[in-house]
């Protein structure tokens, strides 16, 4: 591959990294506006545990 030709993909990995950084960015700050204190991070964890209550539940029905 020629240099232009690995130029241009750095330049569109760079854009799409600046996209997905400004949405996660974006996505942290609005986890916080809704009451997770520490944004994606306590998201996170409280779907982790959503999960597994809802696994636990699931293996009651069952036995």
């Amino acid at each position: 591959m020629e240099n232009k030709e690995y130029s241009k993909k750095i330049a569109k990995l760079e854009t799409i990294n600046d996209q997905l950084l400004s949405e996660l960015q974006d996505l942290d700050r609005l986890t916080k506006k809704v009451g997770f204190t520490e944004g994606i991070k306590t998201l996170k964890l409280a779907a982790l545990e959503l999960l597994k209550e809802m696994e636990d539940e699931n293996s009651k029905d069952i036995d």
